[in-house]
């Protein structure tokens, strides 16, 4: 039987043993600073009816009832992943297994977690006959080029999912166990490739080269984290056990 498990903001009272709520499916919780709904937050910057929660199945549905406020939905999991849910928005289906709510209370950002259950995924087995699907990204986790990228990934994927990307010298500093090698120009020239490689800027070999990127280190994580290019269990390619000491090609 699926249901999901809502956390509320602490209080001096239950800040050791947080309080609990499982709602079954079907269920609905509503919360805001009114005693009357089921989840009392009391703090003057709080709507009297702020939202309300649903279970349904394996997600979970979130209702804005406050007029002004927009809630911000965190996957903590997801380096920066996240849905905002407008003032008035009824229903906004959340597939996180895990949540936090954001919800801004007169300068204060208090936040309720939810834990929805572990989705379901399809097994890998025989498909039909023909050519294999072309993948969306060719990425080698064997070559340099991706240490570079799991490098630069790796501040948001530690659970900061604003976290400053990090310099070019930090990256070759944080490459030294695996690649003892690596240097300001060998690490700028993995993030060109990579760039051309994932198709953010036209190769070299391009009559027109079209406008220099900016951001590119931005615009590689962003691409990299929403599309799982990277993952947390990647990061193992930065501790030199790995193989990602080959070269680049």
């Amino acid at each position: 039987m699926y249901s999901i498990i809502v956390v509320p903001p602490p209080t001096p009272e239950d800040r050791q043993h947080r309080t609990r709520i499982r709602l079954a499916p079907g269920d609905r919780l509503t919360f805001g600073r009114a005693p009357g709904n089921d989840l009392t937050i009391p703090h003057d910057g709080v709507s009297r009816r702020a939202g309300e929660l649903g279970a349904q199945g394996a997600f979970w549905i979130l209702s804005n009832l406050s007029a002004r406020q927009t809630y911000v939905v965190d996957n903590p999991e997801g380096a920066g992943e996240h849905i905002k849910v407008g003032p008035g928005r009824l229903d906004a289906p959340i597939p996180f297994e895990f949540s936090r709510i954001v919800l801004p209370a007169a300068g204060d950002l208090l936040t309720i977690e939810v834990w929805a259950p572990r989705h379901d995924y399809l097994r890998d087995g025989p498909g039909p006959d023909g050519d294999t699907t072309a993948p969306a990204f060719s990425v080698d986790r064997t070559k340099r080029y991706f240490a570079v990228l799991a490098a630069l990934c790796e501040p948001r994927l530690r659970g900061d999912p604003h976290a400053p990307l990090p310099t070019v010298d930090q990256v070759v500093d944080r490459l030294r166990p695996a690649w003892p090698a690596a240097s300001r120009t060998s690490v700028q020239w993995n993030i060109d490739y990579l760039a051309v490689k994932l198709r953010l800027k036209p190769g070299p070999e391009t009559a027109d080269t079209g406008p220099r990127l900016n951001g590119k280190k931005e615009s590689l994580v962003s691409l990299a984290l929403r599309f799982d290019l990277v993952r947390e269990d990647d990061l193992v390619v930065l501790s030199g056990s790995g193989s990602a000491s080959r070269a680049a090609r």
